[in-house]
């Protein structure tokens, strides 16, 4: 609506829970809800609560457009007993005119508080639902890797969609529509006990004989719904790893395989689907069958009260229209429990999403750093750590190592050495073992004498440039690519980045030179081309530690002459530390330190681990021929 102010987004009302600032264990939560049941939906209340007065107007439309349609019944009796039955033909012709008019008067009342109902309503369900999405996506950005060790990126955006679409049909119209059902059916009853209670005690008997068997019909529902939207995400998880992996299932012609296990996920949601349709079908039948048996039953009855004379005709009218009032009420109903139990269902995977706890996050208090000129001070203190999908397995055990300010340290092994996961609790993605380091007391890594733990991950991570060894582009321009490494640069400080990691030439000859879109995942570049971006974005943000992970494998040998030298000026003033296998990329670095099994064997200049004759030297002999 024009001129509204928008109310704070749910996600930031759930910013306590989406990313906790403390180790200090949680407050005690109630009872979840039933599992399916509509009580889940309780968990959309923080997302509907900053829109609290939209929802009283709403709330109001719809019960003023529910009063109309309770009105209607009354003005028709009034125009049958008045208007048609008077004997004067004058009057006659008055009365019609003026009860008519009446009529007209509650249709445009009607009409008028329905479209504002509608309007208000569909808002809300448009606005709950990109909060939600929002909330959900953002929380996700801020878990650890050990959440995508366990959850597929497919499902993640399955609950971001199709789970997310169902809660907006319930908020912005299902919810709406039970809600109006339920005050006229409410009101059709009170006004048949008012005016005609035999009638509607009967149709009470029936009514009754409807609920019981709906309850036991949406408890299956609510189970195959549940199961359903499963399926639907296994399906989008298969999807999105396969068309993120096309060139190898390609290469491996595996097109026909990949179809078929696609084809066999989308038949088993389908076969769900079916069943769950099955049971809502027979929900719908007999709701139907058993509201219109009431109907005739007091339509029966209210022809036999006229023709003893104990009513009239208007007021049988009248008591008709209430009841079908409270049949069509009893249906919709039963309609919208069942659109209830299926956003019961996509709410709780998308609180499962929200409730999930990252085992890394900053601390409520951080320890401000300051910048630091000439490169970041790094120590390791006794780590030991293992992943958790593999926790029998040490990663790094008693890991020790300390890196001078300005110092290039490269770090060599066979491949599960442990090299990358120096990188990855640098940059904490993961946490050292609590329970090593308890009891031993050590088990710290530090960055110019601050325990990383104690810092804010925005902090840390932002003194922290990174070359990975698999490049990733975006789905952007060249120019923006680059500039992720720092939001804020100039176009000229872009270029100054390109031509410093030896990027510019080629960027320049694409046909919108850095305008260029580059498509998703750079498939527009080589891997080389992809890798000197990769390099300019790490420049550009200029950070005291600069981590290279493999960052020349993908270049030839021309490219990798330059881009080294360019890698030689980046390190310069700065920190590095080197992951390499070719070993001559590392020759010159000041210090090499040889990993195996997670625990550092060997250390020394490139001569002196070769004259030592240890797996350096072993690894150096494959390589160099020596």
């Amino acid at each position: 609506m024009p001129g509204v102010v928008r109310a704070p987004s749910a996600a930031a009302t759930l910013r306590p829970m989406v990313a906790p600032t403390s180790a200090a264990a949680p407050a005690a939560m109630p009872a979840p809800p039933t599992k399916g049941s509509p009580r889940s939906l309780s968990g959309l209340r923080p997302f509907l609560a900053p829109y609290a007065g939209r929802i009283a107007l709403a709330l109001a439309f719809l019960v003023l457009a529910a009063m109309a349609t309770l009105v209607f019944p009354i003005a028709l009796r009034s125009l049958i007993d008045g208007g048609l039955i008077a004997a004067d033909p004058g009057q006659r012709m008055l009365a019609l005119q003026e009860h008519f008019a009446g009529l007209f008067g509650v249709a445009i009342a009607l009409g008028i508080f329905s479209a504002f109902r509608y309007y208000m309503v569909s808002w809300l369900g448009e606005r709950v639902t990109a909060d939600l999405r929002n909330a959900v996506y953002a929380h996700v950005l801020n878990q650890s890797p050990e959440f995508f060790e366990s959850t597929q990126t497919g499902e993640v955006l399955s609950r971001l969609t199709t789970d997310t679409t169902l809660v907006q049909t319930v908020v912005g119209s299902s919810l709406s529509i039970g809600l109006r059902n339920a005050v006229m059916g409410l009101g059709a009853m009170a006004m048949l006990v008012w005016t005609n209670p035999r009638v509607m005690l009967q149709v009470m008997g029936v009514l009754v004989l409807v609920v019981l068997p709906s309850v036991w019909f949406g408890r299956r529902v609510r189970r195959l719904s549940r199961a359903s939207q499963d399926r639907v995400a296994d399906s989008s998880a298969i999807a999105a790893e396969v068309l993120n992996a096309i060139p190898v299932v390609q290469s491996y012609t595996a097109e026909a395989r990949e179809a078929a296990r696609f084809d066999a996920s989308t038949e088993d949601a389908f076969v769900t689907a079916v069943r769950r349709t099955r049971a809502r079908a027979v929900l719908i039948a007999f709701i139907i069958i058993a509201t219109s048996a009431a109907l005739l039953w007091g339509l029966y009855l209210g022809t036999q009260a006229v023709m003893r004379g104990d009513i009239t005709a208007g007021h049988l009218g009248q008591t008709v229209i209430y009841v079908i009032i409270l049949a069509g009420a009893t249906a919709v109903l039963g309609e919208v429990y069942g659109d209830l139990l299926r956003a019961a269902g996509a709410t709780e995977r998308l609180m499962e999403l929200l409730d999930s706890r990252s085992p890394v996050f900053s601390p409520e208090n951080p320890v401000p750093v300051s910048a630091v000129a000439g490169g970041s001070a790094i120590h390791f203190e006794a780590i030991t750590f293992h992943y958790p999908s593999r926790p029998a397995q040490a990663a790094l055990g008693d890991f020790t190592l300390d890196v001078r300010p300005g110092e290039t340290v490269a770090l060599v092994g066979p491949s599960g050495a442990g090299k990358s996961t120096v990188f990855q609790l640098l940059l904490r993605f993961y946490d050292p073992d609590a329970r090593h380091a308890l009891r031993t007391g050590s088990g710290t890594i530090t960055l110019d004498g601050v325990p990383t733990r104690d810092m804010a991950l925005h902090t840390l991570r932002e003194r922290i440039g990174i070359v990975p060894q698999e490049a990733v582009i975006f789905s952007a321009s060249a120019m923006e690519n680059i500039r992720y490494g720092k939001p804020g640069a100039s176009d000229d400080e872009v270029r100054a980045a390109a031509e410093a990691a030896f990027a510019h030439g080629f960027i320049s000859a694409l046909p919108e030179s850095y305008d260029t879109f580059l498509g998703e995942r750079g498939v527009r570049l080589s891997g080389g081309q992809k890798q000197r971006i990769a390099i300019a974005r790490a420049m550009l943000k200029n950070p005291p530690l600069l981590l290279l992970d493999e960052a020349t494998s993908a270049l030839d040998a021309e490219s990798e002459r330059m881009v080294q030298a360019a890698l030689e000026s980046a390190m310069a003033g700065r920190t590095t530390l080197v992951i390499a296998h070719r070993l001559a990329t590392v020759q010159k670095a000041d210090r090499i330190v040889v990993l195996d099994h997670g625990r550092i064997v060997e250390q020394g200049t490139h001569d002196s681990l070769v004259a030592l004759g240890g797996m350096y030297a072993q690894l150096a002999a494959l390589q160099f021929n020596l």
